[in-house]
């Protein structure tokens, strides 16, 4: 089997990813660095992928990399917290 590098596997999950949304990558310039899509979609990179936090900031327009960091950490305490509610 061929093994993707992981620079074209992060390729290859955005462009699923911009299909899925029916955005382009302009879209990704023009929405806010905070945007859920967005910061979602940077918490599956992450996990999928072994880009660097900073390698993903760039190609998503997140920003830095700390703050970039600091949405993926909220994102992960929001999922906790929702799975926490449903248990209940």
């Amino acid at each position: 089997l061929r093994r993707e590098s992981a620079e074209a596997k992060a390729e290859r999950i955005i462009d699923e990813e911009l299909k899925r949304l029916g955005w382009t990558r302009v879209d990704l310039e023009q929405r806010t660095k905070s945007d859920p899509e967005k910061v979602a979609l940077a918490a599956r990179l992450r996990q999928e992928t072994t880009l660097t936090i900073k390698d993903i900031a760039a190609r998503l327009h997140l920003g830095s990399w700390k703050s970039a960091t600091t949405r993926l950490q909220q994102l992960k305490r929001k999922e906790k917290s929702d799975e926490t509610m449903l248990l209940l």
